[in-house]
């Protein structure tokens, strides 16, 4: 069997799951520093990160429809994403290993994109990626987060 796994093995509940996950992270980021224009520009960027991604993590990422957002208080919704990314790393490896790594790297990725989106990354929107990357590393069952973060991940700044 190759690393790369079909998404197919995974379910509709799962793929609803991934999409859930890294349209959360985008929000996050966009909210810990909100401003009216700022969003849309930071929205712009995470979605076409995602658009960029790998053809394995798209296909991760084109299944089902568009994904229910959190509702809550912003406490309530953070942590809600936040277990969502974690979950999605211990369904991703378990059912898609070859796309688990892809799929982080695109998902910190899009939040790096989005807290540069609208004048530099602010110290809040930098806390809320570093969120982002314990809830999806603590996903990883025994591998370690260094040498691995948005910094590193592909980018095609236009």
């Amino acid at each position: 069997m190759s690393e790369h796994t079909s998404s197919s093995t995974l379910s509709e509940a799962d793929h609803q799951l991934v999409r859930r996950s890294a349209f959360g992270a985008i929000a996050l980021v966009s909210q810990a520093e909100p401003g009216f224009f700022a969003t849309f520009k930071e929205s712009m960027a995470g979605s076409r990160a995602l658009q960029e991604a790998p053809e394995d993590v798209k296909e991760l990422l084109e299944q089902g429809g568009f994904p229910r957002p959190p509702t809550g208080t912003p406490e309530e919704v953070r942590a809600e994403v936040l277990a969502d990314l974690h979950r999605v790393m211990q369904v991703l490896n378990a059912k898609a290993p070859g796309q688990a790594r892809g799929f982080r790297q695109v998902v910190l990725a899009a939040a790096d994109r989005v807290a540069s989106a609208s004048d530099g990354v602010a110290p809040e929107e930098m806390a809320v990626i570093e969120e982002i990357r314990h809830a999806l590393d603590t996903g990883i069952a025994g591998e370690p987060s260094t040498g691995d973060s948005a910094a590193d991940a592909p980018r095609s700044d236009s």
